[in-house]
């Protein structure tokens, strides 16, 4: 074995806690997280303000009964993939770079690499910006002072900190988050309610809405929000305690992302036909005669975006800064905030940048469900559950270079995705796993991949 698992190959005696930055790539032996502690963390980092907008989206197509139950059924989707992805970096403790050279490489796991890093440095700007300013926005309301710069620079050297005391820092800020988080929503929910209510209830509860195919996309909405996440879902796992069945894992992730998912989606959606208006924000930035509501919503953004960020934005690109440049883990998540000034976040929120940031999460979704498909074929049908960790580890082993089944499979999936955009993560899974199955199973060049 290399160096990486050097320090972590006892199995008993780990202590219960870890140092703050002794975050590795090895086979992770202490684990911090029981079960309550792991559905807090995702509940805390799964708030994407872009669910107010997915549940806009389906005005005028379901009733509210129909719209509870979309919701609620798309997180269930969402918890059995991350459970399936997931499965490896739980039973071996290994991070999501590790676990893809079973099935691109070493040299090949840069590809799922970039594909998962850019999108979440660029995220990580964006949504710092967007957290800045709503902490800028509190600050001219209550106190006159307005510097959304000062924000920004502050609110982005704030999470940077946060970050470098790793999963022990990660840990408590989200499960202490989640309830201020849950706090927000209810009373964001309950205002919304007793302001539109006589309009929610004239429209929402007596429109015949559809079971059919409106219905069924509507479920599959939030997929592309987490789908990210589905894919490094590994970098999470390792710290999960064992004792937790496929079914309760399972569980644990839907149950996690659904009380956010669910009241921010019905809020959207209530918000969206009671006023015209899509965008949840803007109505309660507009509720002058509702302090609270105005502060409780602001602070809420602002809060978001750091739990969102350090859970979902930075670990990803540190463990593959930790991956392709041997750095350690504070270094790689200083430089990734740094990394996200760079993406020059007031560009993005501009009417101009719009239609470009748009070609470019549509792009990279093209590559997430290929590489999620080629994962878990990999995992499940060609290893059968059983991974080498020596080879893992040995950059000079069997898995060394770049396996070209994954690669050509990726391209497949990728090409499918792109003809039938409207639905790419889920059209692709079907082609790129059958093809990177077919190549491992029948292909000489992969035979070395096979053991």
């Amino acid at each position: 074995m290399s160096n990486e698992t050097s320090t972590h190959t006892a199995q008993a005696g780990q202590p219960a806690t870890k140092a703050i930055g002794e975050e590795s790539l090895a086979p992770q032996q202490t684990r911090i997280m029981g079960r309550v502690s792991y559905l807090l963390a995702w509940f805390g980092g799964c708030v994407s303000i872009g669910t107010f907008t997915m549940g806009s989206s389906v005005v005028g197509s379901l009733n509210l009964i129909q719209a509870t139950l979309a919701i609620a059924i798309g997180c269930f989707v969402i918890g059995i993939a991350l459970a399936l992805n997931g499965a490896a970096g739980y039973k071996y403790g290994i991070p999501f770079m590790v676990q893809a050279r079973a099935a691109f490489g070493f040299a090949g796991t840069r590809l799922p690499g970039l594909v998962r890093a850019v999108p979440a440095i660029v995220w990580y700007g964006f949504q710092s910006w967007i957290g800045a300013g709503a902490l800028n926005m509190v600050s001219a309301t209550l106190f006159g002072f307005d510097n959304l710069v000062f924000f920004f620079i502050t609110f982005q050297f704030l999470q940077i900190g946060l970050s470098v005391m790793d999963f022990q820092g990660i840990k408590w800020l989200e499960n202490i988050g989640s309830a201020f988080i849950l706090a927000s929503l209810v009373y964001m929910f309950y205002s919304t309610v007793q302001r539109y209510g006589d309009e929610l209830s004239t429209n929402l509860l007596t429109m015949e809405g559809s079971w059919g195919l409106p219905f069924w996309s509507a479920t599959m909405l939030f997929l592309g929000i987490y789908s990210t996440m589905i894919l490094n879902v590994s970098d999470y796992s390792r710290e999960h305690k064992h004792g937790s069945s496929p079914s309760l894992l399972t569980i644990i992730y839907s149950m996690s992302i659904l009380p956010c998912t669910l009241f921010m989606g019905l809020i959207g959606y209530m918000v969206s036909e009671a006023t015209g208006v899509a965008d949840p924000i803007q109505v309660f930035a507009n509720a002058v005669d509702n302090t609270p509501l105005l502060m409780t919503t602001l602070l809420f953004i602002a809060f978001a975006q750091v739990t969102t960020n350090v859970l979902n934005n930075v670990v990803p690109p540190t463990y593959i800064l930790m991956d392709v440049f041997k750095l350690s883990f504070r270094p790689a998540t200083i430089i990734v905030g740094l990394l996200a000034f760079a993406t020059f976040p007031w560009k993005l929120v501009t009417a101009e940048s719009a239609a470009g940031l748009q070609v470019f999460v549509q792009t990279y979704s093209a590559f997430l469900g290929p590489i999620f498909a080629i994962l878990v074929v990999d995992y499940y049908l060609i290893r059968k559950r059983t991974l080498n960790l020596e080879h893992l580890y040995n950059a000079q082993g069997p898995y060394s270079g770049l396996n070209y089944a994954a690669l050509i499979a990726t391209v497949v999936g990728v090409v499918v995705a792109l003809t039938f955009s409207s639905v790419s993560w889920y059209a692709s899974l079907i082609p790129a796993g059958l093809v990177y199955f077919l190549l491992m199973k029948h292909w000489a060049p992969c035979q070395r991949f096979r053991q």
